[in-house]
């Protein structure tokens, strides 16, 4: 019986990560530490851990039974957050289309007995791990992206460095 290390998660398509890419890249360039490969930016939806393989398709199978309401997400600041010492493009506002599908995802979790996350959600993408502390700034131009859909990603750790792959249903 193995585990994966699982999350729920905004998984952005080519052309989002274009869009991405235009309000990341000069934040990234700014900031002292490891910038995120591209493709591994996401918005964490809900955070599972460490979980049995042989299990996975319960959770599949209950997300699919999800409403997933289209939405678009602003991205509209750059933010240090130093517990974990990473450089985030955050959103100020949350949709409710978003917070909904939240805690939709946290009822599929406690129904599969996992233990959800009890502090408020906050939608980012983590572009710089190891970063240097700086002020928050606002982004000279917000990026609204736009998504109808979400995945399950493994994320998979090897070598000093973290992989994320979308598990197919």
């Amino acid at each position: 019986m193995s585990n994966k290390r699982i999350f729920f998660a905004l998984w952005p398509n080519d052309r989002q990560r274009d869009q991405l890419r235009n309000a990341i890249s000069p934040v990234a360039k700014l900031v002292e530490g490891n910038a995120v490969y591209r493709g591994a930016w996401h918005v964490t939806l809900a955070f599972i851990g460490e979980y049995p393989e042989e299990m996975i398709s319960f959770l599949q199978v209950a997300a699919e039974e999800v409403r997933f309401e289209p939405f678009r997400l602003r991205f509209d600041k750059a933010e240090f957050w130093p517990r974990q010492k990473v450089a985030v493009l955050a959103a100020q506002s949350v949709p409710a289309e978003l917070e909904r599908l939240v805690a939709a995802l946290n009822g599929v979790l406690l129904d599969a007995g996992v233990t959800v996350e009890t502090h408020a959600f906050r939608p980012h993408i983590t572009i710089v791990r190891r970063a240097r502390q700086f002020e928050t700034q606002r982004l000279a131009q917000a990026t609204l992206v736009e998504w109808t859909g979400f995945e399950l990603i493994e994320s998979v750790s090897a070598q000093g460095s973290v992989t994320y792959h979308p598990l197919k249903q």
